[in-house]
């Protein structure tokens, strides 16, 4: 006689919420770690707000969202870095070919390349640009790769000069390697990674550019990383 497993129904309604396109295609815009509004995701989907509205309540009810009401507008947003993590991890197993599709117009394409080159995953650098970040850490003996992703001592010494706060009051994990759906390599998250992406976009390292997740090294973004950690200018690019 078997004992079936008490986490399977749990499980198995988990999956049913994020085997939907239009469910999918929601979390996977609210990635970028903001808060959109439900005609932003309904057109975002190409679906109609009613039938959007019902995707979000499923959302929410099965706790992958969180929902805010501000006058007629009802924001959501990822329920935080561990459903972003889930949903980067699925992406991730994801076969390159079809999620590396050819782009049917030039501003496609465009925007397609500007997401590899760099963009925020949920709260931290991804792509290119997370990548580099990530192996010029590791070169400069900051973070270890070993086994599993651990600030050094001297990498916490270089968090406090380069003054990128590190939350270290939390549960979330200092570091932790998240595996990057473009690139097919890891790359920094975890508080440490948190901190870094929100520094780099404070100080103006980095900007954001276009309406999806990619971002972009500036000038003063390149000389930085150049001087912390010896990233060369063709890296970012």
């Amino acid at each position: 006689m078997t004992t079936k497993d008490p986490r399977a129904t749990g499980l198995a309604a988990l999956a049913s919420l994020i085997a939907d396109e239009t469910r999918a295609t929601c979390l996977l815009a609210l990635l970028d770690g903001r808060a959109w509004t439900a005609g932003e995701l309904a057109r975002h989907a190409g679906v109609a707000a009613s039938t959007l509205s019902e995707h979000l309540g499923k959302l929410v009810a099965g706790g992958l969202l969180t929902e805010a009401r501000q006058g007629r507008h009802r924001y959501v947003r990822l329920a935080g870095a561990r459903v972003a993590q889930l949903v980067e991890d699925l992406v991730a197993q994801v076969p390159a070919a079809a999620v590396r599709h050819p782009p049917h117009t030039l501003r496609e394409s465009g925007a397609g390349a500007a997401m590899a080159r760099g963009r925020t995953c949920y709260d931290h650098l991804a792509g290119r640009l997370g990548i580099a970040v990530t192996d010029a850490l590791t070169e400069c003996g900051l973070l270890r790769q070993d086994t599993g992703f651990a600030l050094t001592d001297a990498g916490l010494e270089w968090f406090g000069g380069a003054g990128i706060v590190l939350d270290l009051s939390g549960r979330r994990p200092l570091a932790r390697a998240c595996l990057d759906w473009t690139e097919r390599r890891t790359h920094l998250a975890g508080a440490a990674g948190a901190a870094l992406c929100r520094h780099a976009l404070d100080a103006g390292w980095c900007v954001r550019i276009g309406s999806a997740r990619a971002v972009k090294v500036t000038a003063t973004g390149e000389r930085a990383l150049s001087d912390l950690l010896g990233i060369t200018s063709d890296a970012l690019r």
